[in-house]
């Protein structure tokens, strides 16, 4: 094969990776089964391709259509594969716990979350007893400015970082008020090191959210774990869990930070 045939082959192969990456990414996003035409739609891919990866992914086990045969989304195998990842990983075992724990002591709900993607990731969420809460799916990604959270994962990066991960949109909170970029940045600067974070009524003006940062044995901030709580909470009880999360985040913490 010659050098100009085996770089066209390596390009298509880089390109269906490509689109493989992203049409599990989209599923993901949408969060719920897509029609295969959709799925093109949404990649800008041609259909014929989109079929042929969605085949291929049935087949391995990693997708599966839904019940009535129109719909793909993930398969048994995901499962699996994050069902080892879990076991494997120690902060995420340990701090589902921790999460878990902390939720039924305080009725209210904990959350473990990490940076991915330039955005909150929650991997593990425990609901609180309330009749009424704020809570959302595992696997959500929330934009930074918006959390106790977002200021804690962004405490170590510089202003320079910070503005080339933050997007226009992720500004503009929930209820339409919009974040000065470098009031933000000023923020997450302010983070820096502290045992605790406090935010109130950005994603919902009803609520707070208090966040503590774990450290790895790299020095480096590793992930959160948070509460949200209604925003009349009376003062002494919202330092009782404050102290709570401190000593779940240093327990947690491979590295606590000095």
């Amino acid at each position: 094969m010659a050098n100009g045939e085996i770089a066209i082959t390596a390009s298509k192969r880089e390109r269906g990776i490509d689109r493989l990456l992203a049409l599990l990414a989209r599923l993901h996003e949408h969060g719920r089964p897509m029609r295969v035409v959709e799925l093109a739609k949404a990649l800008d891919a041609p259909r014929s391709t989109i079929y042929e990866l969605v085949g291929a992914l049935t087949d391995a086990g990693l997708l599966e259509f839904s019940g009535d045969g129109k719909q793909v989304f993930f398969g048994k195998l995901t499962h699996l594969y994050g069902a080892s990842y879990l076991r494997e990983n120690d902060l995420i075992r340990r701090g589902a716990a921790e999460v878990d724990r902390l939720s039924v002591a305080s009725g209210e709900t904990c959350e473990l979350c990490v940076l991915h993607n330039d955005r909150q990731a929650i991997i593990h969420m425990h609901a609180g007893a309330r009749p009424q809460r704020i809570s959302s799916e595992v696997g959500a990604q929330i934009p930074l400015p918006w959390t106790a959270s977002g200021r804690l994962l962004l405490s170590q990066s510089s202003a320079q970082e910070i503005e080339a991960l933050i997007a226009p949109d992720d500004l503009v909170l929930p209820d339409g008020r919009t974040l000065p970029l470098a009031a933000f940045i000023d923020e997450c600067h302010a983070a820096r090191g502290a045992p605790i974070i406090v935010t109130k009524g950005l994603i919902n003006s009803l609520t707070q959210c208090l966040a503590a940062p774990v450290w790895g044995a790299d020095r480096k901030l590793a992930a959160t774990i948070c509460m949200v709580l209604p925003i009349d909470v009376p003062e002494d009880q919202v330092a009782v869990w404050q102290a709570e999360l401190i000593a779940s985040a240093r327990t947690l913490s491979l590295d606590a930070w000095d």
